[in-house]
């Protein structure tokens, strides 16, 4: 038997959908990107979502339109997919790295509260915080906008897992001044490649609008709708070619329609792992704090071995790391398809040399990346399928 990773949920209102736009003829960004915001927005609770090419755009988009620039930081959590990081080199601000929280996979709050309390320097100072919803959890948000109030700093949540998780009744990207999301196929719902951002800000929205747009002075739909639309807009700005086209939009329409059966699933998925994998002390499971409702875009393990994991040291990390690849691969010549949960940026090549970076600097970071594992995760997911991927870990445990 061969078990994905994740698989997408289409069906006929996919295919109809996406035929649409062709018949139309009208393959831009246009009435499909529209309405496909207008869902997404209502989904979240947001006041605007403006659709983008990719979630890595969006964050692009979104840190332009608060202003951050050169000589700018932001912090972004050592662990997390090197998109994160990316969007602020993007702006030419340097990035600056925060350790996570072993049990939630995201940026710890008290490290959080140490980088900011020792930003002295006026010139180059710390202008925003991106902390990462990472695998459909969100942060601690709540303490960080408390933060973000304090030192007068900007957030924009890194929400490309996060459709679906939230915090009492505030969803996941609603908190900061933006929220970008993904639509890559290992996320809850796809467009193929895509993007959104939200934000409660009319200023932000209307910037981002431009920005994606070339800096257009309105998009061609509207241009279009309009008397004079054979006339160019404005370009008082420099923009982006970041738009999503209407066949990406149509594909949304019909996903958002899922959104809700796909999310239930997927947290029965997990639900089902939570108590499967209680026989196994080699395995810790995802943890969710009270009143944090998560959207399993993965389910993402620690691999232990059974062993204490208090006190990490990098020698424990290393030799761990062995054990989890041994038993990773142990699965994939069972046909069962896992991931690493994402990687620690500052290991990797260029973040590495640029800042001077070395593996043991964040800690908890390493530890994640080296010992993370994600499991099979997908809204139509059989129990026959469970039961082999249940019986692959037994077997890859034992073995």
């Amino acid at each position: 038997m061969k078990i994905p990773i994740t698989k997408p949920v289409f069906d006929s209102s996919e295919k109809e959908a996406v035929i649409k736009p062709l018949d139309s003829g009208w393959l831009v960004q246009g009435p499909y990107v529209a309405e496909f915001e207008r869902l997404f927005a209502g989904f979240t609770g947001a006041r605007w979502a403006k659709a983008a090419s990719n979630c890595t755009t969006a964050l692009h988009l979104a840190l332009d339109a608060l202003g951050i620039k050169t000589g700018d930081k932001v912090v972004v959590p050592s662990f997390t997919y090197i998109a994160s990081a990316n969007a602020v080199e993007y702006t030419s601000a340097q990035v600056v790295f925060c350790d996570i929280d072993l049990a939630t996979f995201n940026i710890d709050v008290n490290k959080l509260k140490e980088i900011l309390c020792k930003d002295k320097d006026k010139e180059k100072r710390i202008k925003a915080i991106m902390p990462v919803n990472l695998f459909g959890l969100c942060a601690d948000l709540p303490e960080i906008m408390k933060l973000a109030e304090k030192y007068d700093l900007k957030v924009v949540e890194d929400s490309a897992c996060g459709l679906g998780a939230w915090i009492g009744n505030k969803h996941s990207g609603t908190f900061g001044e933006a929220g970008c999301f993904s639509f890559h196929p290992r996320k809850s719902i796809t467009t193929g490649e895509g993007g959104m951002l939200i934000t409660d800000d009319e200023e932000i929205a209307n910037k981002v609008s431009s920005l994606r747009d070339h800096g257009a002075g309105k998009s061609d739909l509207a241009r279009h709708k309009e008397k004079g639309g054979s006339l160019l807009p404005e370009f008082n700005v420099r923009g982006y070619n970041y738009r999503m086209t209407d066949l990406q939009g149509a594909l949304g329409v019909a996903q958002m329609k899922k959104a809700n059966y796909i999310l239930k699933k997927r947290r029965e998925v997990a639900a089902r792992y939570d108590e499967a994998l209680k026989e196994f002390d080699e395995l810790i499971t995802p943890y969710v704090p009270d009143n944090y409702t998560h959207g399993y875009q993965s389910y993402v393990c620690l691999f232990t071995n059974g062993e204490d994991i208090t006190g990490l040291n990098m020698e424990k990390i290393d030799r761990l790391n062995v054990l989890r690849n041994r038993f990773m691969e142990k699965l994939e010549e069972e046909g069962i398809a896992t991931r690493q949960g994402t990687h620690a940026v500052h290991t990797l090549g260029y973040y590495k040399r640029k800042y001077n970076l070395n593996d043991e600097d964040y800690i908890s970071s390493y530890a994640a990346d080296r010992l993370s594992i994600a499991l099979p995760t997908y809204a139509t997911m059989t129990d026959e399928e469970f039961g082999y991927v249940v019986d692959g870990i037994r077997r890859g445990i034992r073995e």
